[in-house]
């Protein structure tokens, strides 16, 4: 199953985070909380700006 990490800007506080694209949890951004992904069966929901892939796989 491969997948990608990306580095998501968060839309409430512009803080940079890098998840993976297929994450089975919801993610939350490390600073003010919001919701940065959340699960949708493949490739998860990503509710920031896609600034960069860090890795493909």
């Amino acid at each position: 199953m491969p997948g990608n990490f990306v580095r998501v800007r968060c839309p409430d506080c512009e803080n940079e985070q890098v998840l993976f694209e297929r994450a089975s949890s919801a993610v939350d951004c490390a600073v003010c909380g919001s919701t940065l992904a959340t699960p949708a069966g493949g490739e998860a929901d990503l509710h920031g700006e896609v600034v960069e892939t860090v890795e493909a796989r």
